[in-house]
């Protein structure tokens, strides 16, 4: 093996179902909250975690805060 990761159909379905909820989800931030970028919902696998961080600090969110908020929507 050469080290590189290959991710397998399990996985790529993985990143598909996040995408494609994400992509949902985006959206209706967007309609809410008019100030968020396109570039501050920018999704790339390994980085929600800063992702997520910024939201919140743009947001006045807590971590807490912003995850119940985007589940409701």
């Amino acid at each position: 093996m050469d080290g590189k990761f290959r991710p397998n159909l399990k996985t790529k379905v993985m990143n598909n179902n996040v995408i494609g909820y994400w992509n949902e989800k985006k959206e209706k931030l967007k309609q809410k909250f008019q100030f968020i970028t396109e570039d501050d919902l920018l999704y790339h696998a390994g980085k929600e975690k800063e992702m997520m961080e910024l939201l919140g600090y743009k947001l006045g969110k807590s971590k807490e805060e912003l995850r119940n908020l985007i589940e409701t929507l």
